[in-house]
């Protein structure tokens, strides 16, 4: 773009009002230089001129995971960010606080794209910070010109499109909105925070439950159909359950008598499909006595935000002591950046994508001892089966899975994957820690004589049925569908947190991290062969005596 636009520096401002208008558009606030991108070419630029729109290359892609590495790995990348972003660098080598200072307002200068096709690894969202003349573009809330990521497939490569949005004379200022596509002046207000400091103190915090309509659109944007009353299936006590399944554990696990697989879908009494079924309407219709493994309306339980929703009629606009505080950055991005607002977390607001859900950081985790690294995180899988709604009845597999860091715990590095995430079991380079649940029990007792495993279990299973007892205590779509051809197993994964209680006894707090649909079994199916046959039995044969299962409810 030489010749056509070029950077400028602006000094510091010397008036108030100077200041305040500066300080509004500064990438980097309270450094000693700004910069503005001003239109050069001599005749201007014409919005409708095909030749007015630019490339951009991006300085750094990464993932966040991989971010601290590259700066202090890839030659030159690190003193480059630090001088794009204002962040002081002294010397060759990189040192550990510039680091730090550019992982931290490198957020006031990411944005961040996905790929819509590829392999699950090539759809993960990644990061990147345009180059210097692109990070150099200032905000304006009735910007000159547009951005986009452009990713050209035949060379893999991205960049940024620039366009301009109307005729500009010479000497017009480049400038970009940093909150496009948002009209609320509150949420441009929240989402230009990083940038623009605003006094946002007469705002609430609270997230009371949404109304009806926040779930009619949800069972609509689903594409949900619900089914039509009908009466429960009766089958005679030994009829053979012909199963139509796409799931492969289950095909090669389910070897119980009262079970036999078919390859006709339409010839089966069983449908056991990996995917979420959306036509319960017609399948009321046309096959009421089919049983299945899913619920009407269950993503209430598996998609996080609605979680979060329901779970509030249990604790309040808060939610309940076992479920981190969450905000719907959609619906509810006034409430998570109220006052007090820790400098990271106003950070993030701008960067993301607004459809996404953010939930409070498990600061103060119960770690297990590990001998060959020390204390670190780690999280529990339990397996829930839900019979039915109406009576709610509901069961949990009395084996437990666990994972684990790799690295002993600590508020500091929050970017550093090993020492702040349990899952390992999806990079094959990455050490995977396996303890059994008979194993990991007694261990625990050691390491925590005062808080014996039963008595923590016991906190769990009444968060579980609280949390089924809050999904189930409303009709569809408010709640799980009371649809009594319907069957579900559901896995629950937790971390238990240190708390105190007002007469300051600390406990062992259950925190529900998630609930999975059809969770991958292989694990349960490795050491527990009979696995999914005291499942089906629980479920479909009314059958849990024998069955390594507790009952809830």
């Amino acid at each position: 773009m030489f010749g056509i636009m070029q950077v400028e520096e602006v000094e510091e401002a010397e008036s108030e009002e100077e200041v305040a208008r500066e300080a509004r558009k500064k990438p980097n606030p309270g450094g000693e230089l700004c910069y503005k991108v001003i239109v050069t070419n001599e005749n201007g630029l014409r919005a409708a001129d095909p030749n007015s729109i630019f490339l951009i290359d991006h300085a750094w892609t990464c993932r966040v995971e991989h971010a601290r590495q590259q700066l202090q790995q890839v030659p030159g990348l690190l003193h480059r960010m630090a001088n794009l972003m204002g962040v002081e660098f002294h010397g060759e080598l990189p040192s550990a606080e510039a680091v730090d200072l550019v992982l931290e307002e490198m957020w006031k200068f990411n944005q961040t794209y996905q790929l819509a096709h590829g392999t699950a690894e090539e759809k993960v969202p990644v990061w990147y910070i345009m180059d210097e003349f692109g990070s150099r573009i200032q905000h304006a809330d009735a910007p000159s010109f547009a951005t986009a990521p452009f990713f050209y497939m035949p060379q893999r490569v991205a960049y940024t499109l620039l366009w301009p949005l109307r005729d500009l004379d010479t000497g017009e200022e480049v400038t970009r909105d940093f909150a496009y596509g948002e009209a609320d002046p509150l949420i441009r207000r929240c989402r230009l925070l990083p940038w623009a400091p605003a006094d946002l103190l007469d705002l609430s915090s609270s997230t009371p439950e949404p109304p009806a309509e926040h779930y009619q659109a949800i069972l609509e944007e689903n594409k949900e159909k619900l089914p039509l009353a009908i009466s429960p299936a009766v089958y005679p006590r030994d009829h053979v359950f012909k199963v139509y399944t796409d799931v492969q554990q289950v095909l090669g696990h389910l070897t119980h008598p009262r079970f036999s697989f078919t390859q006709s879908e339409a010839d089966a009494d069983i449908l056991y499909n990996f995917s979420h079924f959306k036509d319960y309407r017609r399948l009321s219709q046309e096959r009421p006595t089919v049983l299945l493994n899913q619920f009407p309306c269950e993503n209430l339980l598996t998609v996080k935000d609605c979680l979060a929703s329901i779970a509030r009629r249990v604790g309040g606009p808060e939610g309940p002591a076992w479920l981190p505080r969450t905000f719907n950055l959609r619906t509810e991005l006034p409430q998570f950046v109220m006052p007090p607002l820790p400098r990271g977390r106003a950070l993030a607001v701008s960067c993301v994508c607004v459809q996404q859900v953010v939930s409070k950081y498990i600061e103060s985790p119960v770690l297990f001892l590990r001998e060959d690294v020390g204390g670190v995180k780690f999280d529990i899988r339990y397996v829930v089966l839900l019979r039915s709604v109406r009576p709610l009845k509901l069961f949990v597999y009395d084996v437990f899975w666990l994972r684990f860091s790799n690295r002993p715990f600590a508020l500091n590095d929050l970017d550093d994957y090993e020492k702040h995430f349990t899952v390992m079991n999806y990079d094959p380079e990455v050490v995977l820690k396996q303890v059994h649940y008979n194993e990991f029990i007694p261990e625990f007792e050691k390491q925590y004589p005062e808080f014996p495993w039963k008595s923590v279990q016991a906190e769990i299973f009444q968060a579980f049925r609280e949390l089924f007892q809050a999904a189930c205590a409303k009709p569809p779509p408010l709640g799980l569908c009371d649809y009594p051809s319907s069957r579900a197993v559901y896995a629950v994964d937790l971390m238990l947190k240190w708390d105190s209680r007002p007469d300051g006894r600390q406990v062992m707090q259950p925190q529900v991290l998630e609930v999975n649909f059809n969770p991958d079994c292989e694990r349960a199916c490795r050491y527990h062969p009979t696995f999914f046959n005291d499942v089906f039995s629980t479920l479909y044969l009314d059958e849990s005596d024998g069955c390594p299962v507790t009952r809830l409810i």
